[in-house]
């Protein structure tokens, strides 16, 4: 257990040295043990998360927690077939809520985003089905450690076949932030008191086909 990658808060369990970022928030401690990492297959939450990364490029995880429940209202609880018909009135409506990032460039990639979404979903049969393709298939236990990338070979991928199909705002960063977030790999760090967790939680996770 290196301490270096760890940080211990009041309860006296390690968790990842992030957290450390919110000292104090329970409800972004909160995000680290029951959300990041485990895997997901519902289609709402992982265009959710996709949209999210989006708006969080250039600020802080905690700022869009903070408001997630706000982007939930304005964006319809990020059904990408509502979404996807948001209009200019939308757009400006949007610019002037304050329970969300109002970026206009942000806003507008999120609907469009829910219009490729709806052409990908026609086509792959799931927006789950799509993104568990991007997961890494390591061999021999050759994963890196624990939250040393910043970006990947899957997130390149990934990143660069969204971009082929017209979305915006997924660069290979935000898409390895994504695949962290989603537990297309388990970055929880060695000795947090999640990684067993989500590890077990992806052994019995069933691969969208």
């Amino acid at each position: 257990m290196s301490l270096e990658t760890l940080y211990l808060p009041p309860d006296g369990w390690p968790r990842c040295r992030w957290c450390a970022a919110a000292a104090g928030d329970e409800a972004y401690l909160r995000y680290h043990d029951t959300e990041w990492g485990f895997p997901v297959a519902d289609d709402k939450r992982l265009f959710e998360k996709l949209c999210l990364e989006g708006f969080q490029s250039g600020l802080s995880w905690r700022t869009i927690l903070n408001k997630r429940e706000g982007f939930r209202a304005a964006f319809a609880g990020f059904d990408f077939a509502q979404v996807a018909r948001f209009g200019p009135a939308d757009v400006e409506r949007l610019l002037q809520d304050a329970g969300i990032v109002r970026h206009r460039g942000k806003i507008e990639a999120a609907i469009n985003n829910a219009q490729r979404c709806l052409e990908l979903v026609a086509e792959q049969g799931s927006l789950a089905r799509y993104i568990w393709r991007f997961e890494p298939q390591q061999e021999g236990g050759d994963e890196p450690e624990p939250q040393m990338l910043t970006e990947s070979e899957a997130s390149r991928a990934l990143s660069k076949d969204l971009k082929k199909r017209g979305w915006k705002f997924v660069g290979p960063t935000t898409m390895y932030a994504f695949i962290q977030s989603m537990g297309l790999i388990n970055d929880h760090a060695h000795g947090c008191v999640t990684r067993e967790q989500t590890a077990k939680a992806r052994a019995a996770f069933k691969r969208p086909r």
